[in-house]
């Protein structure tokens, strides 16, 4: 996946509304409790968790130069949650069970190919590895027989980049406000926007993107 962006919206910190009116008290308890979540696992194991970072780190690179977004501690948070989707692919077990498979399948496969553990491995032979397992090509005793492409498409990529998109770090990439409560939305016409929300950096009009950014709440 391609690196996000993060100067598109210049100088936004969605954060800075927290005591606006722009938010309400429902709103701030609920991103404290987004942004407090444990960045140790509770539903995996060590060993888990340390294949679970590399895979998020290769279907979600993140500029090292701003605050992270901890996608290892959001997908173990649902798994121990139990705050699955309400539905399941006929192919894949429970979701939780799912992600051990996988995780284990990837293991057992990086050692057997590479003598090494997954998150021990380089960045290309980890990118090549997910591309089995996006293709069916991934094969271990670990996955008893669940199909790997379709925990793929199904785990991985749903539960990382949904992970990835529920922090407040990716909603200043991508211009979001958060939840709309209470002030709501208003100007919702093709091509305009609230004056609390973002303002896009179009070539030649960084500068006025940048002062307007400063200034929403």
């Amino acid at each position: 996946m391609t690196e996000p962006r993060p100067d598109r919206y210049p100088g936004y910190d969605v954060l800075s509304k927290r005591d606006t009116v722009s938010w309400n008290e429902a709103t701030r308890k609920a991103i404290d409790k987004r942004l407090g979540v444990p960045r140790e696992p509770r539903f995996f194991t060590n060993a888990e968790w340390l294949t679970l970072e590399a895979v998020c780190g290769r279907i979600v690179p993140q500029p090292a130069n701003r605050p992270q977004v901890p996608l290892p501690a959001y997908v173990d948070q649902k798994m121990f949650e139990r705050k699955h989707d309400g539905y399941r692919h006929a192919e894949l077990p429970e979701q939780g069970e799912a992600w051990k498979r996988g995780l284990a399948g990837l293991e057992e496969a990086a050692r057997r190919e590479h003598d090494l553990s997954f998150a021990a491995l380089d960045a290309a032979r980890q990118d090549e590895m997910l591309r089995q397992t996006e293709r069916g090509e991934l094969r271990a005793d670990a996955l008893q027989g669940m199909p790997s492409h379709s925990f793929f498409k199904h785990r991985v990529v749903h539960d990382v980049t949904s992970a990835y998109y529920a922090h407040p770090t990716s909603w200043n990439e991508i211009g979001f406000g958060g939840p709309a409560s209470p002030r709501g939305y208003v100007r919702l016409a093709l091509d305009r926007r609230d004056p609390w929300e973002a303002s896009e950096a179009h070539p030649g009009h960084e500068a006025k993107a940048l002062r307007e950014n400063k200034r929403v709440e």
